[in-house]
């Protein structure tokens, strides 16, 4: 398939075609974890620790254990009973050595690291019997000094793990070029400090978990799997002993997962571990207070970050040093998101010369993980915080200065920085970057809007700014399907990908109808994520299900029009090249053709393999009016324009970038996982926690290009779930300095900052 060839109105690929998958959610037949049948399951409740650094020293659970209802009360010691150690949670990715110490134990074992740590898990005839005999059981902890925040862990008076000895784990480094001669005799220098706060993804359906074990065939079977079924099938095989074969993970419909659902948990071990203790199914289902004390949290990091230019704006290099709080413990894809920051810190820019720092930090919060567009929210709102001071202060135009600096077309592939010790490196794929900037000024409507900035009308102060970005996806290695014809002559579609509420069934049944030349119709449903389903999948992840399962797809459907051909040559006693496909049927060289019905039982399967990243990319402004004496901003207008390479379908595209950057805007005013000096957790409920609802901003336009498709995989798409919500933070900031003629530094841009920042500015004049 031709990844230029742009789509034909009637064509699958590239038409508006409402989700599938919404008719059987909007009518109430969707089935979600809790809504699993299964004869006589007990269910679980998880006793968290109430202390945030200290020393199990005793868990009386006798009385809990005679609790009317209760099977049984589960502690680190029934696990080291049964399985002679309590399992570690290995990382799935940037794994080194030096992070082994800091893996968490599937639960509390001597010692508790955060508010929130699994301790026991009582098992019961119901949820509310189960979180009853909580209440009765007795705990024993010696607290020990907290590491409250990032200053704690520098100073190592306390330390989360005595064998590592420190609380800084290890420092990554992106280097490209020689940034020290960069900024040697400089004619402009600028040094600022940033820093992004402590949040995480809300989706509407929090975790759950149901485990079956079935003794006389020596087989568990979990139902909630999501993001990443298999490897998370192969670390809990690992955990339990198990071979691999012996664990099914079923992937339900999931509402929301935004990168936090789907990483394994400690609670993807002690559910089956208590399913299989008793011989009954065990079900788990996480509450909202659970989710924010439980799954992984994100970003909370901070730099001080250097720019290096000559007079006219062209940028030299960039320096500097930041630090991300990860919590207590490395979880499965800790790492990522400061690698991320630490990589993507030039973003679409040409910035030859880089060297950037980022410790990782140990302490007693939950721990982090990734959540849309990890590390490159915050990188993004660091550069373009720092290119807008850099900009006023040289009195250029601040569009002039992107302008001038954004990578050409011409310097495609360009290399981003190399981070280390992980040994990692990226390169752009394709792309026209000041294209997307000129139309979304031009669509925003820049040059009539920067009349309105900084001017005071109707009781507040207008802002606007605009920022680039671009979304890294398509994360490798590999993607498989297999398809299947069935009786009917309809196809089948079997995907390792995962569902995480971004779509795939509809989309995947495009490609595939698509690839196929045939009707949607006709491929009758796609099912995706279990480990049922291909030999080995990979999952949703990294903004990769259409780059990688789309091109798997269209690798399996080469293979299905072989084996039909091929099937019905042996049917006619011709060379299979003489049959041609035509609709629902195979014809002949001598005018006989085969229904697609009569084939039925063809079985094919089709892989994608690449370890080329896919770099979409754009640009968002804003238009703000702030109101100094409440501190309230309005959002008047939002325009975001990005390049995905080739769209599949613009419906679920526009609704991917939408809500990607109503995100991005509670990230950016509202959302913040507050702890206190002595590490405890204050936003334990969504009154405490504000995230944003459909009326606060209504104003978001989005308008998608495909003009430079992708060059290394047959679909020329993009990945481009994330892109919405990474420029978000510094364009939002950097609309209120414009308006306040403030300088943020700091997020979220509560309405209490926003009023200190007015009021800072005003002392100034």
């Amino acid at each position: 398939m031709d990844p230029s060839r742009k789509h034909s109105g009637n064509r699958p690929i590239g038409s508006p075609v409402e989700r599938v998958e919404d008719l059987r959610f909007l009518r109430g037949r969707g089935q979600f974890v809790d809504d699993v049948p299964a004869k006589g399951a007990l269910h679980a409740a998880i006793l968290r620790s109430p202390v945030a650094h200290g020393r199990i020293r005793g868990i009386e659970c006798a009385v809990a254990r005679e609790w009317p209802g209760v099977h049984a009360v589960l502690m680190a010691t029934d696990v080291e009973r049964a399985l002679g150690r309590v399992p570690i949670i290995a990382m799935r990715q940037e794994l080194l050595p030096e992070f082994e110490p800091y893996q968490q134990p599937v639960i509390a074992h001597g010692k508790v690291r955060y508010v929130g740590e699994p301790i026991a898990v009582v098992v019961a005839d119901s949820a509310a019997l189960a979180e009853d005999a909580l209440e009765a059981i007795a705990l024993d902890i010696e607290p020990l000094p907290p590491v409250a925040d990032r200053d704690a862990a520098r100073a190592d008076a306390s330390v989360l793990f005595e064998s590592a000895g420190t609380n800084r784990v290890i420092e990554l480094t992106a280097r490209r070029g020689d940034a020290d001669a960069a900024f040697r005799d400089a004619p402009y220098v600028r040094r600022e400090r940033f820093s992004v706060q402590r949040f995480t993804a809300m989706p509407m359906e929090p975790r759950g978990l149901l485990a079956q074990w079935d003794g006389a065939r020596g087989h568990l079977t979990v139902h909630g799997a999501a993001k990443v079924a298999f490897h998370n099938r192969r670390l809990l095989a690992k955990q339990l002993g198990f071979a691999e074969h012996d664990i099914t993970m079923i992937e339900a419909d999931v509402g929301g997962g935004f990168g936090s659902r789907g990483e394994f948990y400690p609670e993807d071990f002690l559910i089956p571990f208590a399913a299989k203790a008793l011989g009954r199914p065990v079900k788990w289902i996480e509450d909202r207070r659970e989710h924010m004390i439980a799954s992984n949290h994100a970003r909370d990091s901070e730099c001080e970050l250097e720019i290096a230019c000559d007079r006219d704006g062209t940028i030299r290099g960039l320096r500097g040093m930041g630090a991300t709080d990860l919590g207590a413990y490395i979880r499965t894809n800790g790492v990522t998101a400061p690698r991320n920051t630490a990589q993507v810190l030039t973003g679409p820019y040409r910035v030859p010369n880089v060297d950037f720092g980022m410790t990782l930090l140990m302490t007693d919060k939950t721990p982090s993980g990734t959540y849309r567009g990890p590390g490159r929210f915050e990188a993004d709102f660091y550069r373009e915080r720092l290119f807008d001071m850099a900009a006023n202060e040289l009195g250029i135009d601040r569009v002039e200065f992107r302008r001038r600096n954004l990578l050409s077309e011409s310097e495609m592939p360009w290399a981003l920085p190399t981070v280390q010790p992980l040994d990692q490196g990226t390169e752009t794929d394709s792309g026209d970057y000041r294209q997307t900037l000129d139309r979304c000024l031009a669509d925003f409507g820049w040059d009539e809007k920067a009349k309105l900035q900084g001017q005071f009308v109707g009781g507040r102060y207008h802002g606007i700014a605009v920022g680039c970005y671009i979304e890294g996806g398509g994360s490798g290695p590999r993607e498989n399907v297999r398809m299947v014809l069935e009786s009917d002559g309809a196809v089948t579609l079997y995907v390792g990908s995962s569902s995480v509420g971004q779509g795939v069934e509809t989309v995947f049944m495009q490609i595939a109808a698509d690839a196929l030349d045939m009707p949607m119709a006709r491929i009758r449903e796609v099912r995706h994520g279990s480990t049922t389903h291909v030999k080995q999948g990979f999952g949703s992840y990294s903004s990769r299900s259409i780059v990688m399962g789309g091109s798997a797809i269209v690798h399996a459907a080469e293979n299905l029009k072989k084996a039909i051909r091929d099937a019905a040559a042996e049917r006619f006693g011709c060379e299979a090249a003489s049959v041609v496909i035509d609709g629902d049927a195979a014809r002949g060289p001598d005018g006989r053709s085969i229904a697609f019905a009569a084939l039925a039982g063809i079985e094919v399967e089709g892989t994608y393999a690449s370890s080329k990243r896919t770099y979409g990319y754009g640009a968002h402004a804003a238009h703000v009016a702030v109101d100094p004496g409440t501190g309230h901003m309005a959002l008047i207008d939002y325009m975001a324009v990005e390049d995905v390479g080739r769209i599949v379908n613009p419906l679920t595209l526009h609704g991917q970038t939408v809500g990607a950057i109503v995100q991005g805007l509670g990230g950016a005013l509202l959302e913040s996982l507050a702890y206190d000096g002595e590490a405890q957790f204050l936003a334990g409920s969504l009154t405490d926690y504000l995230v944003p609802t459909a009326s606060d901003f209504p104003a978001v336009r989005a308008h998608a290009l495909e003009e430079k498709p992708a060059p290394h995989n047959p679909l020329g798409v993009k990945g481009a779930g994330e892109g919405g919500i990474i420029p978000v933070g510094g364009v939002i900031a950097n609309a209120v300095a414009n308006a306040l003629g403030a300088e943020p530094r700091d997020l979220p841009l509560s309405p209490q900052r926003v009023w200190e920042l007015a009021q800072e500015a005003r002392r100034r004049t």
